[in-house]
């Protein structure tokens, strides 16, 4: 039996604490712990409480003793932009903001105002989303100036699990690139631009590459658990992870991480932060080997696990895919990227709302209403490999989909006929597998990278889509 690593895969709603191991050549995962998570509403605004996850993140370690599998190391992974601020004793200032929460509406136009969009694309290459950290500490230095001045440090959600485990503060490059506060082409904090933005910028740490080892758990922790173990950074923005985890050779793809938010891209060596780029709603985010994620984040499944929550989670979602095909021939459309569908009070109407707006029928039953998602995800995904190929001069003959949102046969169908691009589905637990990955490179389980996709191909199945 080989060596267990262990990925904390965080998600907006659940957690799961998921152990790999090579196999027969194979790698195999086993989900050993799952916890909720979620964003609280706290004096008017959708917060974290991280200081309560960190409770399940502990007991999910704990399981790994109890079934006696104990890891060689460990990482944790979550979604971008969110952080927390430290005091000099290490507490955490304030609130911890959700990136849902609407404080940041309007922020937009004032940091403008201090330095241009295409300027600050140009620098950080980093699509402008009111909800990306910049913004977040914008907003905080208007409302709550006081604790900006108090802070110490800045640590992304990740960044703060892996300080209370080893006691290390570092910001990881994946992550970190999400903030729109680092220069894109030096893979840096960009020092002017905080200067600019009036942000202390000692609050920053250093940035540190995915395979970094933090060293061991602090002491205590081992005498909790019952063991020791080594904390290894993974790609932290769990994008960045999934996208590792993508079981392709070549460069002749195009990958959409799918859950949530979909992540639709390329991997490629340099950042694109031209003005064409910019207009086309292109991000460039940090990935592993300090490769350049270039896509653009679109709402996902967002729309349609928001549906589902209103009728009371009483279907599955292979259950609202089977009415969506019912209800194929339904034409009605959305923008899945306009900002209506980010946080509404009810997703439904909001749908309802959009189409009533631009003169389409509206949808009324679940198969109607999904079906509309389903299929404007599907014409979003095909615009959007337009614009990727008009870019880059290249043509994409494949797709790659990895995370959970690679079960939604019927998108995926949808996906194939709008883009003309066979799609190549799985493995849907791209996020923990890419987590274990970047663990098993560092142990020398695997040479590289390539070599890690090649096992991964032969590990999972594959389903492709014509």
């Amino acid at each position: 039996m080989g060596d267990y690593y262990l990925a904390v895969d965080i998600g907006a709603s659940s957690g799961r604490h998921i152990l790999g191991s090579l196999q027969g050549g194979k790698l195999v995962l086993e989900e050993v712990y799952r916890f909720e998570n979620g964003m609280v509403k706290r004096n008017g605004h959708l917060c974290w409480d991280y200081e309560k996850l960190f409770g399940p993140i502990k007991a999910g370690i704990r399981k790994c003793a109890q079934i006696g599998k104990i890891p060689k190391s460990m990482g944790i992974d979550t979604w971008g932009v969110d952080y927390v601020l430290l005091d000099d004793r290490d507490e955490i200032i304030g609130e911890t903001y959700g990136y849902r929460d609407r404080r940041t509406d309007g922020i937009d136009e004032e940091v403008a105002r201090i330095i241009g969009e295409r300027e600050l694309y140009q620098r950080t290459g980093i699509e402008k989303m009111t909800f990306n950290t910049l913004y977040q500490l914008m907003a905080l230095k208007k409302e709550h100036p006081e604790e900006l001045e108090q802070a110490k440090a800045l640590l992304f959600v990740p960044d703060y699990f892996h300080f209370l485990l080893t006691g290390k503060k570092v910001n990881e490059y994946t992550e970190a690139s999400t903030s729109q506060l680092m220069n894109a082409a030096g893979k840096c904090w960009d020092e002017d631009l905080l200067a600019r933005l009036e942000l202390p910028g000692g609050i920053f740490q250093r940035i540190a590459m995915p395979g970094e080892s933090l060293g061991k758990i602090r002491k205590e922790l081992a005498e909790e658990f019952g063991f020791d173990m080594e904390v290894v950074l993974p790609c932290t923005h769990d994008t960045a992870s999934a996208i590792l985890a993508i079981p392709a050779d070549g460069e002749d793809y195009v990958f959409i991480s799918s859950g949530t938010w979909s992540l639709l891209g390329i991997e490629r060596d340099e950042p694109d932060c031209s003005e064409v780029s910019r207009q086309n709603h292109f991000t460039n985010e940090g990935g592993f080997d300090s490769r350049i994620c270039y896509h653009r984040n679109i709402m996902g499944l967002w729309m349609i696990q928001s549906v589902r929550h209103e009728l009371g989670d009483s279907c599955s979602f292979a259950q609202i895919c089977e009415e969506a095909e019912k209800e194929k021939e339904f034409s009605s459309r959305v923008d899945v990227t306009d900002q209506s569908f980010m946080a509404p009070d009810n997703m439904t109407e909001a749908i309802k709302d959009y189409c009533k707006k631009t003169g389409q029928q509206v949808p009324e039953t679940l198969g109607e209403i999904a079906s509309c998602i389903y299929a404007s995800l599907a014409k979003c995904y095909a615009d959007t490999i337009r614009g990727i190929e008009v870019s880059t001069g290249r043509t994409y003959t494949r797709i790659h989909i990895v995370g959970g949102g690679g079960k939604a046969g019927y998108l995926n169908k949808l996906t194939a006929e709008a883009t003309g691009k066979g799609v190549h589905a799985g493995p849907t637990e791209g996020t923990a597998l890419g987590n274990i990955t970047a663990q098993m490179i560092r142990s020398g389980e695997f040479t590289d990278k390539t070599e890690a996709r090649n096992v991964i191909y032969r590990s999972f199945d594959i389903k492709v889509y014509r």
